[in-house]
C-alpha cells in the first residue's frame, strides 16, 4: 500500500487520489475501484465530457432500468451502468470539479436531512 498518496477530489459517492510513489491515480466510486495512470485518466476525462446523457436516457425511456446510461469497459461483456446523478458525481471526481477535502463546507454543502423533534 502506498504511503504518499493525498486525495484530489471527493464526495458522497468517492474519491480520486495520487500517489507520488507509483505516480498512479486510483478512482474508487460506489464499489468500484480504478487505477490510472496520467494518460489513462486524461483519456477518462474526454470520454466522460463526450457521453451525451440525453441519447441514452431516450434510448433506454421504456425500459424498467433506473440506470440507462452505460460506460463501456475493456472487458467486451462488462458495462458499468449510472444513472444521471451518478455520472454527474462521477464528472464531478475524474473532472476534480468537487470541493477540496479538509476545506470549509457550507450549510448546503451538508448532504443530511436533520429533523427537529
Amino acid at each position: 500500500m502506498c504511503h504518499q498518496t493525498h486525495t484530489i477530489a471527493k464526495n458522497c459517492h468517492g474519491q480520486l487520489s495520487y500517489c507520488e510513489g507509483c505516480q498512479m491515480y486510483r478512482l474508487t466510486f460506489n464499489n468500484i475501484c480504478i487505477e490510472l495512470n496520467e494518460e489513462e485518466l486524461d483519456s477518462f476525462q474526454k470520454f466522460l465530457r463526450a457521453i451525451d446523457v440525453d441519447y441514452w436516457e431516450t434510448k433506454y425511456e421504456r425500459t424498467a432500468m433506473t440506470r440507462k446510461i452505460p460506460i463501456q469497459t475493456v472487458q467486451h461483456n462488462l458495462t458499468i451502468m449510472l444513472n444521471k446523478q451518478e455520472l454527474q458525481a462521477l464528472k464531478d471526481l475524474v473532472l476534480q470539479n468537487t470541493k477540496k477535502p479538509f476545506s470549509k463546507l457550507s450549510v448546503p454543502d451538508i448532504d443530511y436531512l436533520f429533523f427537529l423533534n
